[in-house]
């Protein structure tokens, strides 16, 4: 009886690792990360979770050091998206509080969350069975 009521997974055919010629998705995760860093995100991780759930393609998790620095990185990422990809996010949540905001693309969520925030609902081992990638900075040209 357990069984029926248990809900039914479909698994999805494993994806290609990771490369640098990777889906849309990816670029677009890519292009957020190095929005965050612009900003002096602390612990950039980027993570793939399109074989694991439905809810996206792709995760960035990031922390800022205060309320202002959380909502500067907020600001940069939605800046470069709009300009670079003419993307708007569908919505965003917790702005006002500045502890988590969650930035939400459709293929791509975004968090940027204070350091104690982050430490506390510790995404990254939650969603831990996707492809986590840590985010580096491309070196400055002189």
């Amino acid at each position: 009886m357990a069984d029926l009521l248990a809900p039914r997974v479909t698994p999805r055919l494993a994806r290609e690792p990771l490369t640098a010629l990777d889906d849309g998705s990816r670029c677009l995760a890519l292009l957020a990360a190095d929005a965050c860093d612009d900003r002096k995100a602390i612990d950039i991780q980027l993570i793939r979770v399109d074989g694991v759930g439905y809810l996206t393609d792709w995760f960035v998790i990031c922390s800022g050091a205060s309320t202002s620095q959380v909502r500067a990185i907020c600001r940069s990422v939605e800046e470069r998206l709009e300009r670079e990809r003419g993307r708007r996010p569908l919505r965003i949540e917790g702005l006002e509080g500045g502890r988590w905001v969650l930035i939400d693309y459709g293929e791509l969520i975004v968090h940027v969350m204070s350091p104690a925030a982050r430490s506390f609902y510790d995404l990254e081992s939650f969603w831990g069975h996707g492809e986590m990638e840590h985010y580096a900075a491309p070196p400055a040209q002189a």
